[in-house]
């Protein structure tokens, strides 16, 4: 009697403690890196793929077009692959835009990295127009935020939940200015990327820009 009672019981349990907890998806785990990037993935992972982007590239623009659903999905969310996006700046717009980016912290990054090169061509065009006002603030902060107020990088950045004051904030932010020309002086200077997107898989520098030469870059095993 007593084990006919118990039975019901332990057939219930058993599934229960049969069902195995679910992988890691990496993709959630986005973390700051000491010189300032961004890595999403696993911090074991065996590659480690450093991508160096200007957000005034067009190169780069389509090749996160290109590669951000791969990467993530067939590389990083398993956890053999580690991406890191660092910033090699080119001019003033882009620096403003790096600067924009990192609002929000690590959370927020690759939706605000992402947003920027999908609506690239919008904010690009208004560039040109603001390029032929003569009429422009000479200090350094106040003029990446006339940038951002009149280019189309605000208005963006609203529509991802941003308040102005804290647009404003980020780009004022010396830790971020620091870290995003620090950053360009390494790609630049020391890494030599020749162009942008640039990457290094393991600290190796890839010898191409696209999709499809940074693929056939990752070790088999990470495919």
């Amino acid at each position: 009697m007593t084990i006919a009672r118990f039975l019901p019981l332990a057939l219930i349990a058993l599934p229960t403690a049969l069902v195995a907890a679910p992988a890691t998806n990496w993709v959630n785990r986005v973390v700051i890196s000491p010189v300032g990037g961004h890595v999403m993935g696993n911090p074991s992972a065996t590659t480690k793929l450093v991508e160096y982007v200007s957000y005034t590239c067009n190169h780069c623009a389509q090749f996160v077009g290109q590669a951000s659903g791969p990467l993530k999905t067939g590389y990083v969310k398993g956890g053999k692959v580690s991406v890191e996006v660092r910033n090699a700046v080119r001019d003033k717009y882009d620096l403003t835009a790096a600067l924009l980016a990192r609002c929000g912290g690590p959370a927020r990054f690759m939706g605000n990295h992402e947003a920027l090169f999908a609506n690239q061509d919008a904010w690009m065009a208004q560039i040109e127009t603001y390029d032929r006002d003569a009429t422009k603030p000479t200090d350094q902060i106040a003029a990446l935020r006339d940038i951002g107020q009149k280019t189309g990088l605000y208005t963006l950045m609203g529509k991802r939940g941003y308040k102005p004051a804290q647009l404003d904030a980020c780009i004022a932010s010396p830790m971020a200015m620091k870290q995003v020309m620090a950053m360009t002086d390494d790609a630049w200077n020391k890494v030599k990327i020749t162009g942008t997107p640039g990457f290094t898989v393991n600290g190796t520098r890839v010898e191409g820009s696209t999709w499809p030469i940074l693929q056939a870059a990752l070790p088999p095993a990470a495919r």
